[in-house]
């Protein structure tokens, strides 16, 4: 049975944009309650322009990615990271029927209540697009200021599309390497982990050697849930995504919308630049010298590209 408290937190969810109160935000870190444990997060900066939410891509992966640009951005707004449940710092539930599009989409709701994110930038990277378009059209929020959708997966029939077109530029070895253990169920052997390598040495980072990230020193993903949600690799898809697909409600977001992606970036620009031309006055950025992994590829770039993004859409406030 559910107590008082827990109940006035899921009403302020539900009703974020009515009555609940506002908290101010202060650089530090803690944890955040949501639907099946706790989920750790990290504000950096001060100051009265729209705070910034990242949410990260995966499923499985963390926000660490993202935190020296976080950092950048601090100097103007606040920014906020956090780690999807089962991820990064969050707490690590074995139940696997924690891990639905559904319940991360309340995650989301429930950490922005939390935090008081009245009003916020809501920036979402590879699957963290698809969570954020989905809490969109799903829990139709108020206060988001603006979406910007990076690297977007958005459609796993059209990312298996573009990744095919990608994989076929891969030495004929290496497809073959690819083909041969997916067709016998073994893509858990290190052959077919290495010639995964391979893909992600030119579409995942295209620069090479890779960006260092030291923020995720130690911070592995979660195999448990890429899997179960996706598959063995960015290009095999095999989990309870497969069927995934939301750009028949891109036509219904009415807010900016960037869209941002490398030139060799998984979701290829082409396929992005579809989805751009869905969404009414959106603006679409096309990193020249990235993969897929364009925040730590070509950052200051980046930097400039979200600023200036922020800026505008601020500056349309009375």
């Amino acid at each position: 049975m559910a107590t008082r408290s827990q109940c006035v937190l899921l009403l302020c969810v539900l009703t974020l944009s009515s009555g609940c109160a506002e908290s101010v935000l202060r650089p530090g870190e803690g944890f955040v309650d949501v639907p099946g444990g706790p989920v750790w997060y990290r504000i950096v900066g001060s100051g009265d322009a729209t705070p910034v939410l990242f949410v990260h891509g995966g499923p499985g992966a963390s926000s660490c990615a993202f935190h020296e640009l976080a950092v950048a951005l601090s100097a103007e707004r606040p920014v906020v990271l956090y780690d999807q449940l089962g991820c990064g710092r969050s707490g690590r539930p074995t139940d696997p029927s924690l891990w639905q599009v559904d319940r991360f989409v309340r995650e989301l709701a429930a950490v922005r209540h939390a935090l008081g994110l009245r009003r916020v930038h809501l920036v979402g990277h590879s699957w963290g697009t698809a969570l954020a378009t989905e809490y969109m059209v799903k829990a139709k929020p108020d206060g988001i200021a603006s979406l910007v959708l990076a690297g977007p997966f958005l459609s796993t029939a059209h990312w298996l599309a573009d990744a095919n077109q990608l994989r076929a530029q891969l030495p004929e070895p290496v497809q073959q390497t690819l083909t041969r253990h997916e067709q016998a169920g073994t893509t858990d052997s290190e052959e077919y982990k290495a010639a995964t390598e391979v893909f992600y040495d030119r579409f995942l980072f295209h620069r090479q050697p890779r960006p260092k990230m030291p923020a995720c020193n130690g911070w592995e993903v979660n195999e448990v849930i890429y899997k179960q949600m996706w598959g063995p690799s960015e290009f095999y898809a095999t989990g309870s995504l497969l069927s995934f697909d939301v750009t028949p409600h891109l036509t219904e977001l009415r807010l900016p919308v960037l869209f941002i992606v490398g030139r060799y970036d998984e979701a290829r620009p082409e396929t992005v630049a579809g989805y751009h031309a869905l969404v009414r006055g959106a603006k679409l950025e096309i990193l020249e010298q990235s993969g897929h992994m364009a925040p730590v590829e070509e950052p200051e770039r980046y930097l400039e590209i979200l600023r200036e993004f922020f800026r505008s859409v601020d500056g349309r406030i009375p």
